[in-house]
């Protein structure tokens, strides 16, 4: 006769052991995903509670900032668009960051434009006739650094004129991607691992569904208010 213990120790087969194999997966995943996203999310987190409370004094950036003014020589790129002719400046001027073209050129001796990164913004104008670049050099603090961290893609809403055109930001973006995609993966196998405890299920769908009724609510329901 073949005792509990032996039976308990028997490796499973069938539809069972790929339930159970597939379960064990689905834990590492969760586990996994949850630790390599750990400092991605408290970065969110807290620059997301920079952005809800901007009186907060201690994370004062704006008013601590630092502006310089320096002046550089220059010399004209050779003849395309402005795009490579920004650049070219910059590989000059030893700047790298985000290109932002906020007005069209009025000469076509002078190239103005701003150069963005996290922390740093860069005012070039640069006047080829005279072969002198202006650079305004805008420096804030760690907090700002980190909240602007919070919104930077490189790229607005119905601007045409902006693209990305630093490597830097393109990796950022396509590490956000990243993080919501796996946040949509853990919330997905963290379903499956609730609903599996069969004595959590009663609880956790009075969870989901506070849950789900606060999301709509802020959604939809607070289009009613308005």
């Amino acid at each position: 006769m073949v005792s509990l213990a032996e039976k308990a120790s028997e490796p499973l087969s069938g539809p069972r052991a790929e339930s159970t194999r597939w379960q064990r997966w689905n834990r590492r995943l969760h586990y996994f995903l949850g630790l390599y996203f750990l400092f991605f999310l408290w970065l969110f987190s807290l620059t997301g509670l920079l952005l809800n409370h901007g009186q907060w004094s201690f994370a004062e950036f704006y008013a601590n900032r630092r502006i310089t003014h320096v002046e550089q020589p220059v010399r004209r790129p050779p003849a395309a668009d402005a795009e490579t002719e920004a650049k070219d400046v910059l590989r000059q001027l030893g700047i790298s960051g985000e290109i932002q073209w906020l007005t069209a050129a009025t000469e076509p001796t002078r190239l103005e434009f701003r150069v963005a990164r996290p922390g740093l913004q860069y005012e070039i104008a640069a006047d080829f006739k005279i072969g002198i670049a202006k650079v305004q050099r805008t420096e804030v603090n760690g907090w700002g650094t980190a909240r602007a961290l919070h919104t930077f893609s490189g790229v607005r809403l119905g601007d045409a004129k902006n693209q990305r055109d630093w490597l830097l930001t393109t990796v950022w973006v396509y590490a956000m991607d990243a993080l919501c995609a796996g946040l949509a993966v853990m919330v997905a196998s963290g379903v499956v691992l609730w609903w599996v405890r069969r004595e959590r299920r009663v609880s956790g769908l009075l969870a989901l569904a506070c849950g789900t009724f606060v999301c709509a609510w802020l959604v939809v329901g607070l289009r009613w208010l308005q």
